[in-house]
C-alpha cells in the first residue's frame, strides 16, 4: 500500500511541473535511514547547453526526531571529476511544525542542490545522497535515522530569468 501511495503521489508531483526534466526517488526502510547506506541515482543529461536547477526530495513522517538535515552530496561527472557538498536544510520550525507540503502525517521537501547548473560533460552523471545526522554532544552519526519515506532528486530547466 505504501508504494502504491507514493507512486500516485509521485506522478501528480511530476506531471504538476512543466519545468521538469527527470526524477527518481528511493524508498528508505521502514527502520530507518542507516548512516551507511547511500541513495545513489544515474543521472542521464538530455543537453550540454541549457541550465538546469538540481533539487533533492524528500518524504518525511513525524517520527523524523529533528528540526534539520546534514546531508553529504556527491556529484561524479562522466569524466571522473567529483564534487562533494555538506548541506544543511531546515526541517521545522521553531514551534516544532514541520516544513514542507503535505498532510499532518507525511511532509514533502523540495530542497535547493544546485542552480543554474550546465551538464557540458556528455554521458552519465552519478548522485549520491548520504545523511550526516548525530545527537547533540555524541560523536558517532545517528545509525537509523528515522521517519525519512523516501530520498531523491528533481531537475528542472530554469526559466530565463532565472526563477522557477
Amino acid at each position: 500500500m505504501r508504494k502504491v501511495l507514493f507512486f500516485i503521489t509521485a506522478v501528480i508531483f511530476i506531471s504538476c511541473d512543466d519545468q521538469l526534466v527527470s526524477a527518481e526517488y528511493k524508498d528508505m526502510p521502514t527502520s530507518g535511514w542507516a548512516i551507511e547506506d547511500v541513495a545513489t541515482f544515474q543521472i542521464e543529461p538530455q543537453d550540454t547547453i541549457n541550465k538546469y536547477d538540481i533539487f533533492i526530495n524528500l518524504r518525511n513522517t513525524h517520527e523524523y526526531e529533528y528540526n534539520n538535515l546534514w546531508l553529504i552530496s556527491q556529484i561524479k561527472f562522466p569524466q571522473g571529476k567529483v564534487v562533494t557538498d555538506t548541506l544543511q536544510y531546515q526541517m521545522a520550525a521553531p514551534d516544532g511544525k514541520f516544513l514542507g507540503k503535505g498532510s499532518n502525517d507525511v511532509f514533502e521537501n523540495k530542497l535547493w542542490l544546485r542552480e543554474g547548473i550546465r551538464f557540458r560533460e556528455s554521458g552519465n552523471y552519478q548522485l549520491a545522497l548520504k545523511h550526516a545526522m548525530r545527537k547533540n554532544g555524541e560523536v558517532n552519526g545517528d545509525a537509523q535515522l528515522k521517519g525519512i519515506l523516501n530520498v531523491g532528486y528533481s531537475i528542472e530547466k530554469q526559466l530565463h530569468d532565472g526563477s522557477n
